[in-house]
């Protein structure tokens, strides 16, 4: 059973994106949903394409990368580094989207994303609260322009579906 709630974006400063979300799901199969490799390539993508790589040393300094392929059939990858991990509470990620329109690799780096993850439990329910921050608002607006509002509510429509699936 899935709560069919949906993610809330705000944005609270010039240089931020909060997405919150509750969900009929324990806290720990949430995060264990998002922290496993072959669990992520399951809800990650939403219904926008196929997560067809998923490298991750999920430690703090460990590296990451995810490739998907689109549905229009084309690749889409994003990498970074895990700057903090607290299992099943809190995760600090950068985050840089390999070939950001109108940026070379460099400037791609040097914009990437600080995402912060907080996962707590109530009454076997998670709340996810993820915060996005970003080096100014001409990237937070870009980000947001992108349709990433529109993903982050099938990714999180996913993310229920599989949890619950687990819990059976």
């Amino acid at each position: 059973m899935t709560s069919h709630r949906t993610a809330t974006l705000t944005l609270p400063a010039d240089d931020q994106i909060l997405i919150t979300r509750d969900f009929d799901a324990p806290r720990r199969l949430i995060y264990r949903a998002w922290t496993t490799p072959e669990l992520v390539k399951r809800w990650w993508c939403g219904e926008r394409g196929t997560l067809d790589t998923v490298e991750t040393d999920f430690r703090v300094g460990g590296k990451w990368r995810y490739v998907m392929t689109a549905d229009g059939g084309f690749e889409v990858a994003f990498h970074g580094e895990y700057r903090e991990i607290a299992p099943e509470e809190r995760i600090v990620w950068t985050e840089v989207f390999e070939g950001a329109p109108g940026m070379t690799p460099e400037e791609a780096e040097k914009n990437a994303a600080v995402n912060t993850a907080v996962f707590t439990e109530r009454d076997g329910r998670t709340s996810l609260w993820l915060l996005t921050e970003v080096p100014d608002r001409t990237v937070r607006d870009a980000i947001v322009q992108s349709g990433m509002e529109t993903g982050v509510q099938e990714q999180m429509a996913a993310l229920e579906k599989l949890a619950t699936s687990l819990a059976g």
